[in-house]
């Protein structure tokens, strides 16, 4: 685990929290300590519930470090989506016990990976989302699987393929998230929902956890495996490659017509 990611467990709750600045980018070496922090979580009987914060300010995870992308080959980010894809796919479906995200502020792409990942999703009334991977000649594949399920198909068409900002109070409104907060209640409010989980019957909320994930799995694993071949496919093309670095240098892309 690096310092960018620190774990504490406490009273039978685990916290996981974030603090690669300046945004929380997800690069190789951080991602794996972030599935490392959970593993370690699902691995201690004591552990009864795990919270995923971010310790930056207004900054929850921005997504995918672009260097992950930027020339790289098709091999290259398969093993940088095999983590963030399958990895955290199932080191959440075997975690045995509840996972809260407190979402502080803005989520992203990845971020939102990370996010949804979790049982359950607590946002601050400032915390805002956003699926731009479209404006930057790429799909937020993993997305196409569950956020219909999530949110209805329509609606998911909407966020997916138009890139926009959508704020707390609309993200509750469709049921992507949990609960709104205010934001200065946000540490509170996740502490006390993991500790209520803490206290329920271990046996019980292990093996009904179980249940609820096999109940709700609708074959979303094999969909994981079809979202990196999807992702690996757009990434390497010319258009991709274009969208990156018009962001990177902060210009309009050029793209063919």
């Amino acid at each position: 685990m690096s310092e960018d990611v620190t774990y504490q467990a406490a009273k039978g709750v685990a916290e996981i929290t974030l603090a690669r600045g300046p945004v929380n980018a997800l690069s190789v070496s951080f991602l794996e300590s972030i599935l490392e922090a959970f593993r370690r979580a699902a691995a201690d009987d004591a552990v009864r519930a795990v919270i995923l914060r971010s310790a930056l300010p207004r900054r929850f995870s921005a997504g995918l470090d672009l260097d992950i992308l930027m020339g790289k080959s098709g091999l290259e980010v398969r093993s940088f989506l095999e983590r963030l894809y399958v990895g955290l796919a199932d080191v959440q479906y075997g975690m045995g016990k509840p996972t809260i995200a407190a979402v502080n502020g803005a989520a992203r792409g990845g971020g939102m990976t990370l996010a949804i990942s979790c049982d359950v999703i607590l946002a601050a009334e400032s915390a805002s989302f956003g699926y731009p991977e479209i404006e930057l000649g790429l799909i937020p594949a993993i997305h196409f699987a569950h956020l219909p399920r999530i949110i209805g198909r329509h609606r998911a068409f909407d966020l997916l393929f138009t890139g926009r900002r959508f704020e707390a109070p609309e993200a509750a409104a469709m049921g992507l998230v949990s609960r709104v907060v205010p934001d200065d209640a946000l540490d509170a409010e996740a502490n006390a929902l993991a500790a209520s989980f803490a206290a329920k019957p271990p046996i019980a909320m292990r093996l009904g956890r179980a249940a609820f994930m096999r109940a709700n799995d609708l074959d979303y694993r094999r969909s994981v495996a079809n979202a990196v071949e999807d992702f690996c496919n757009l990434a390497t093309t010319p258009e991709a490659q274009e969208g990156l670095a018009a962001f990177l240098q902060k210009r309009d892309p050029a793209w063919r017509r």
